[in-house]
């Protein structure tokens, strides 16, 4: 190893455990373990621009291991990403730049949010397809205008979580050549040795998923690493580079699961700094020669931009039509859906609103090429299939649509790096009650505001026969219970339509919630239905006697209650309420036309527990939900059975106002 090399590694270990020991909280155990292999990668073989963080072609370093982040932090500072060792000397404090954990959109650099072990490999192997996906769109002869890689670093953390090996899995069936992991294999875990837990050969079970397998014993051997980055790229199938380290590597904790989560202490960092022949008693130092190492590697990555950007120039006057849409597929179609007359157009027919899903998918996918996503092996049940795009594959990857296979938890992970890799609109499926699997992804999509679409079918006991089992009861409340998440359950094809157009403005993830069975179209639903929610159907006069509030398949009950009692002469008021979220976004002005604080008499209606209707219906108002579990019965059964008719609807609407 050359001396400058050391100097950069030593820095990189020293920076990391100053900060956690200002902080008195983190993990230093693997960024001391880890730090030559990051260096090696970053100063070797990264092709990356400091000056440019977003620029297009870089290729894309995801820190699976995220509670590692000091040590991503301080590569961020030393290679001239703009993180001062002021941000440093703030690690994990309010208001900073170095959060516990790396933030997307938050810190410079940082290409996705990471923590949730296993969520970060995932994620990889999602920028890896896009990669993929893109070059195999744009890229000719002589033109690899799209030409990068994507790398990961995980710890045993990840390689125990069962998200890693459904995403590593896919990974290798596509051919993601371009996808090189780094395992740092130093078998400690929090609560000790990884033999208390796993004592599988994971290079075995890598090379049966179809990977390329290469082991480095030393962990401090730079050389013996950058030749294994080298082979990687050179085999066209994803690789796994096993490298041996020791946590806590240099320090008294060396080798110890003590090191893995907490500080050094002031004796343990000094007694670091001593065995890396660094002046003990001084902190956040750094060697000036250090800034020049990392200068030079921040100039050559300035220059491989500049001979992208000459790549792309010419690249434009040979295929002026397809970099202008390559262009556009990178700045977003910006869609005006609400003007566009064609996207509101629908048979006046009853029909489920899974396939009235499938009908806005179709118009969207013929309005934005670079539309991509697929099921979790449910698209005929949840019409999710882009009829005419293709299946995107390993040697077919310019196809549209993808075959996550039954893998729940790596597909929401997996379109979120799609997503934030730039260039693409991703969406999901499966039904509603399986989005337990997908919600951590979910969560993370809404921390990043990314706006992936989740289209979650078989919304409620209407699934019927199959029993509760699969008919989700209190997945809707979850899902609106979080932040930045947009729950759409629509009515029929307007609302669908209204759900798609607002998911395509917001900043988070839309999930739609859609039904099985068929519904009928409302003359009165329509745009209006972007606000989240509105007047479907007016009472007779100026003040309603009361308010009937539903979302989805229940919509069709209270209009029928409404009917019902009109004929009995109480005057009642349908508001559909697609939205919670979008609907909580409008003026206080807009909400009170539409459910006017007059009017206390309000009754709730949905196939699922009651939770979160209260703020609506108030103290002197009413639900009929499901506060318990469904059955397995044919759905009309089933509904009957649980109350959930226009009948009772309406009975209880004028218990209200007695």
């Amino acid at each position: 190893m050359l001396a400058q090399d050391q100097k950069v590694i030593t820095a990189i270990r020293t920076l990391s455990a100053d900060a956690i020991e200002k902080a008195n909280s983190g993990h230093p155990g693997t960024p001391l373990g880890a730090a030559p292999m990051a260096y090696t990668l970053w100063a070797k073989q990264l092709s990356h621009n400091p000056a440019d963080p977003c620029w297009r072609n870089r290729d894309r370093f995801v820190l699976s291991a995220g509670h590692a982040s000091m040590l991503l932090y301080s590569m961020l500072h030393l290679f001239g990403y703009g993180l001062t060792i002021e941000d440093l000397q703030n690690f994990r404090q309010w208001g900073s730049k170095t959060p516990g954990h790396p933030e997307y959109g938050h810190t410079v650099g940082v290409e996705i949010t990471t923590g949730p072990l296993g969520q970060g490999i995932a994620n990889a192997v999602g920028m890896a397809m896009a990669e993929k996906h893109l070059a195999a769109k744009f890229n000719r002869p002589g033109f690899p205008v799209v030409d990068h890689y994507t790398y990961a670093l995980m710890g045993d953390g990840c390689v125990m979580e069962g998200l890693s090996s459904e995403a590593s899995c896919l990974a290798a069936t596509l051919g993601l050549g371009k996808l090189i992991v780094f395992y740092d294999s130093n078998s400690i875990t929090i609560e000790g040795s990884t033999d208390i837990a796993m004592r599988e050969d994971t290079a075995k079970r890598y090379e049966a998923y179809g990977w390329h397998v290469q082991k480095v014993a030393d962990g401090e051997d730079t050389c013996a690493i950058e030749a294994a980055i080298i082979a990687a790229k050179a085999d066209a199938r994803p690789s796994l580079i096993i490298v041996t380290t020791k946590i806590g590597a240099h320090s008294p904790k060396e080798g110890s699961n003590a090191s893995h989560g907490s500080p050094l202490g002031a004796e343990g960092v000094k007694a670091l700094k001593k065995n890396l022949g660094v002046n003990p008693e001084k902190s956040f130092e750094v060697d000036s020669e250090v800034y020049d190492v990392t200068k030079a590697v921040a100039d050559k990555g300035a220059k491989a931009e500049e001979s992208w950007k000459k790549l792309v120039e010419a690249y434009a006057k040979e295929y002026p039509e397809l970099y202008a849409e390559m262009e556009k597929w990178y700045a977003g179609y910006d869609l005006d859906l609400e003007n566009d007359k064609d996207y509101w157009q629908f048979d006046d027919k009853k029909d489920a609103t899974r396939n009235l899903s499938g009908a806005v998918l179709a118009k969207l996918a013929a309005r934005m090429p670079n539309l991509i996503g697929g099921s979790a092996d449910l698209a005929p049940s949840n019409m999710t299939y882009l009829k005419g795009r293709g299946d995107f594959s390993a040697v077919t990857p310019e196809g549209s649509n993808l075959h996550f296979g039954i893998r729940e938890q790596a597909m929401a992970a997996i379109v979120n790096g799609m997503q934030a890799h730039g260039g693409l609109q991703t969406y999901a499926a499966t039904f509603l009650v399986f989005s337990d699997y997908m919600k951590h992804g979910i969560r993370l999509s809404a921390l990043m505001k990314l706006p992936v679409l989740y289209v979650l079918t078989h919304d409620s006991i209407g699934v019927g026969e199959d029993g509760p089992t699969h008919q989700p009861i209190e997945h809707l409340a979850a899902l609106r219970s979080m932040p930045n998440v947009y729950l759409w359950r629509p009515a029929d094809a307007k609302e669908t339509a209204a759900a798609y157009a607002v998911a395509l403005t917001v900043k988070g993830p839309s999930c739609f919630a859609l039904s099985r069975q068929k519904l009928p179209q409302y003359f009165g639903s329509g745009k209006n239905a972007m606000k989240g929610g509105y007047i479907l159907s007016d009472s007779k006069k100026e003040t309603p006697d009361l308010i009937l509030l539903a979302s989805g398949s229940e919509v069709e009950l209270v209009m029928g209650a409404q009917e019902k009692l009109w004929a009995e002469g109480v005057d009642a008021r349908v508001v559909s309420m697609p939205c919670f979220a979008v609907f909580d976004a409008q003026s206080k002005e807009y909400k009170e036309s539409v459910l006017p604080a007059s009017v206390r008499a309000r009754l709730a209606v949905e196939a699922a527990t009651s939770f979160g209707w209260h703020k609506y219906v108030g103290l002197d108002g009413d639900t009929v939900t499901l506060d318990h579990f469904g059955a397995s019965a044919p759905a009309d059964i089933v509904y009957r059975e649980f109350g959930l008719t226009v009948d009772s609807v309406a009975e209880k609407a004028k218990a209200l106002l007695k």
